[in-house]
């Protein structure tokens, strides 16, 4: 009996890669309007992904990797988000796969990271609207009926819990929606049934695979107050348990339907319920960058849970402080592995892990970014701790934009890439790809896992 295989790779989105905003057919979505601004760029460019994809593919594949987590971008497909779909921009997706399975790289396709079409956004509110979950649905599917033959690793929305935090207007395509907790419950629910859908239609017509996926943090009490105890795991309870149990096939929390039946008005039916009741997952997959702290001082004692964040997040002394101020804290990511593999007894796949820092190229020889071996060699070490030491089932590790794309709000200068790209904010200059020391460090490593694994497997 062989080892089963491990997946090593990268994940990014479309918006943040592709660029070729109006070639190929594509329509505009929500990040197309945006303008740069002093310190972030514009959304149009990316790194070029549409037109050098199979350079960076042959990056990928130099390092070692043998797992790829991509994005579809529903507004190249379908222009409108609910018109007619563009055959142009899916022959594009037709040869990105297939250049990944020449590489012996594994596709994992993500159907959304945040990039509403502008026409849905404009006409319907996004995800406020169940009209964009239908239009969502039709997309999806035509997505896996498109692929399934070739894609067997799939995830709907990138961290779904987002949209239960203030960040779902953003996030969930709204353009006028106010900030209420109404509102958020609402997007969280919609954005549940799309993903339930998709999810049931995928175990029913295919052999493929499918999880949910969360940005998952440790929020730790900042003291042992008991109230610093409970906002710290009702924040847990409203923003990942109450997902985790949902992708599990357990429906939604109780304590969660409780507050939304006494302090919410949010439209859910019945049939929504029970399209949720029979959701399964193969795997959890989750991202993860750091942990946080919080303390009830601030937090109103009427506000929704969901908010708590933005009144009650205070520094953590006792993690390392990135320039970002965020907490890096590697036994976090164990814990978080063993927090949902010890609960749900389902395989967990860790699909963002990095750090993102300032740079400059000079003198043509690569960047010397130490910290950025250290950090993904402590998260590394971390996840096989959980699966040697704690029993922890684990799929695979796949860093985030290991080659350097904009960071989520547009940043090009925060880069967690293991390969430098030559452009700036507001200067595109050439976009060369120049890998950077951690890129020969990852290469060596993977090499020696690989070696190691075939040492281990034994036929009998």
């Amino acid at each position: 009996m062989g080892k089963k295989k491990f997946f090593w790779g990268d994940s990014s989105s479309s918006m943040q890669t592709e660029g070729a905003w109006n070639e190929g057919g594509k329509g505009p979505s929500v990040y197309d309007i945006r303008e740069a601004t002093e310190t972030t760029s514009d959304w149009k460019h990316g790194i070029d992904r549409y037109n050098r994809y199979e350079e960076d593919l042959d990056l990928m594949q130099e390092m070692g990797m043998n797992f790829y987590r991509f994005q579809t971008s529903w507004s190249r497909v379908n222009p409108q988000g609910d018109g007619a779909f563009n055959e142009e921009g899916l022959l594009f997706y037709d040869r990105y796969i297939d250049a990944m399975l020449k590489r012996n790289i594994e596709p994992m396709l993500c159907l959304y990271h945040f990039d509403m079409p502008l026409h849905l956004a404009q006409n319907h509110e996004g995800f406020m609207s169940k009209h964009v979950v239908d239009a969502f649905v039709e997309y999806g599917k035509k997505m896996v009926d498109r692929y399934k033959h070739k894609v067997k690793y799939w995830v709907t929305f990138n961290e779904q819990n987002l949209y239960s935090t203030p960040l779902a207007l953003l996030y969930g395509g709204t353009l006028n929606t106010e900030d209420t907790a109404d509102n958020i419950h609402q997007i969280a629910h919609n954005i549940m049934v799309a993903h339930a859908k998709i999810a049931n239609y995928i175990h029913e017509t295919t052999d493929g695979q499918i999880g949910g996926m969360l940005a998952y943090s440790n929020m730790y009490p900042a003291t042992n107050h008991p109230k610093d105890v409970l906002v710290a795991r009702e924040w847990d309870e409203f923003i990942n348990q109450n997902l985790l149990d949902a992708f599990c096939g357990r429906g939604y929390s109780k304590q969660v339907l409780t507050f939304e039946k006494q302090h919410l008005n949010v439209d859910m039916t019945e049939a929504e319920l029970t399209e949720i009741s029979k959701v399964t997952s193969d795997y959890l997959a989750f991202s993860y960058y750091c942990t946080g702290s919080i303390s009830h001082k601030n937090i109103p004692a009427d506000v929704a849970p969901n908010y708590y964040l933005t009144y009650g997040e205070v520094e953590n002394p006792f993690v390392s402080m990135n320039e970002w101020g965020l907490g890096i804290d590697p036994l976090g990511f164990r814990d978080i592995i063993n927090k949902m593999y010890q609960k749900y007894d389902v395989p967990i796949f860790p699909v963002e892990n990095g750090i993102g820092t300032q740079e400059k190229w000079e003198d043509n020889q690569p960047i010397q970014d130490d910290y950025r071996i250290f950090y993904h060699e402590q998260h590394i070490k971390a996840m096989q701790d959980a699966m040697h030491i704690d029993g922890c089932e684990v799929l695979g590790y796949l860093g985030w934009g290991l080659i350097d794309l904009p960071s989520s709000k547009g940043d090009m200068e925060k880069r967690y890439g293991m390969v430098y790209v030559n452009r700036g904010n507001h200067d595109l200059r050439d976009m060369k790809r120049v890998p950077k020391k951690s890129f020969y460090w990852f290469k060596e490593f993977l090499e020696k896992e690989q070696k190691s694994s075939n040492d281990q497997t034994t036929v009998k």
